[in-house]
């Protein structure tokens, strides 16, 4: 009875082979796009760094602010030779305040940082994008490669166990040796344990990709056989490295880094200034009657309505060396900013320089294994002409064989890491988006 994993892998071979429309490239992606927790906690943080500019702003808006007050009072008074006096009665009050901020630079350089870290969500979730074209596309060609490796396996297995089954036939008439049967049972034995671990290697990509799209999506649509790649363009690395070190998205954020850093010792050195407020407050306070008692009159009640007008001017003059302290910390924070801006230029002009040259000499590569694929049948051709007229021994066409199955491994692989080494150098220069991913698209069988 086939295992499950087998049994799996039967289904999708046969949804293939009934013509089921496939899901590609796209669909695969967008549907990462509504599943993938990476992504969508993303998506999220660009909306909560999106308000650190709105929250910047509110340090220059005025700010209102109320308050109120009741008190019950019990007042009991003794005086020698006079009799007691005792009243009892209620006072309450409120008070309305307007402030208005007329300077306070450091709410000024607040509200730029809070511009500047809203800018660093947007690129920090445009980073996120990338990196979902990036995980799909590479969870995605990880099963396909996995899907040709393991068919691959299985012709070279049935190739076997027919020429196994023909030496034992040519064995038991005497046309051969015991030597052709025992070397394609070797043969045959060890394809049956690498159909296992490709099999088992399916199921885990696979399963990968499932947690980048939240679901199995089943079939998977395939290369097409003509599909051809095209050069990078511009056919050259400099100017692909120039633009990396100017647009990658990690320099960019960090270009943002060194800004905010900036701003940080400005903010701290207005520590130093004075602040300039406008305050408007405007308040009530009432006393109810307090009632008579032996030896007392009544109290009357009253209230009290006040408003006033004010500039408050507030001069910092010493505050313990602190803002001298934080001044200093914020100044190494934009020199250590500086640096790892610096880095992340290096950073991404090199991963510029790989991914051209994987996109360069992936398609060469991809050339010249089209082309060792043609040769490679056309040896197998003839080894097993020759076996036919017994100028060819059992192993010669079984190592022809086997070596028409590793090229078309290897043309595959070259295949998919091209694909991705484009996808990758798009992404090294920041332009990497969807429009690019429907590119390689066009290259699957619709």
């Amino acid at each position: 009875m086939p295992s499950m994993k087998r049994l799996s892998l039967l289904v999708s071979a046969a949804l293939l082979a009934g013509g089921v429309h496939a899901a590609d490239l796209l669909q695969v992606y967008r549907l990462a796009l509504e599943n993938d927790p990476q992504y969508l906690a993303a998506r999220h943080l660009a909306d909560a760094g999106r308000e650190k500019e709105a929250q910047g702003l509110s340090g220059l808006l005025p700010t209102l602010g109320a308050g109120a007050n009741t008190q019950w009072n019990d007042l009991k008074r003794e005086m020698s030779g006079m009799p007691s006096s005792k009243a009892d009665y209620n006072s309450h009050g409120y008070t309305v305040t307007l402030t208005q901020p007329l300077f306070r630079w450091q709410n000024v350089v607040a509200w730029q940082q809070g511009k500047t870290q809203a800018a660093q969500a947007e690129a920090q979730f445009a980073q996120a994008q990338q990196d979902v074209i990036l995980r799909v596309a590479q969870a995605y060609f990880d099963v396909l490669y996995a899907e040709e490796n393991l068919r691959a396996l299985q012709a070279q297995k049935k190739a076997i166990a027919q020429q196994l089954e023909q030496a034992k036939k040519n064995f038991e008439v005497g046309t051969a040796t015991i030597v052709d049967t025992h070397e394609a049972q070797s043969r045959y034995d060890l394809a049956t344990a690498q159909e296992i671990a490709a099999e088992s290697e399916l199921e885990i990509r696979r399963r990968a990709l499932e947690v980048v799209v939240g679901r199995d999506p089943g079939a998977l649509a395939q290369l097409r056989e003509q599909a051809t790649l095209e050069r990078p363009q511009p056919d050259a690395m400099a100017p692909w490295v120039e633009a990396a070190e100017k647009d990658a998205i990690s320099v960019q954020l960090q270009q943002l880094a060194v800004e905010l850093a900036v701003k940080e010792i400005e903010r701290n050195r207005a520590g130093h200034y004075p602040t300039l407020d406008a305050v408007v407050a405007h308040g009530n306070a009432a006393q109810n009657a307090a009632l008579p008692t032996v030896g007392t009159s009544a109290t009357p009640a009253f209230e009290t309505r006040s408003t006033t007008a004010a500039l408050q001017l507030n001069i910092p003059l010493y505050q313990g060396g602190l803002v001298n302290s934080r001044t200093r910390e914020a100044e190494a924070n934009r020199e250590a900013a500086r640096q790892q801006l610096e880095a992340a230029r290096r950073n991404a002009a090199q991963a510029a320089r790989q991914s051209w040259l994987g996109v360069a000499n992936g398609t060469a590569q991809v050339t010249a294994l089209k082309a060792a694929l043609v040769s490679s049948q056309s040896s197998l051709e003839s080894n097993r002409l020759g076996y036919e007229v017994g100028v060819r021994i059992g192993i010669d066409v079984l190592n022809a064989e086997q070596q028409v199955y590793a090229t078309r491994r290897d043309l595959a692989r070259a295949w998919y890491d091209t694909l991705l080494a484009q996808l990758r150098l798009k992404a090294a220069v920041g332009t990497l988006e969807e429009t690019d991913l429907a590119k390689v698209n066009a290259l699957l069988a619709q």
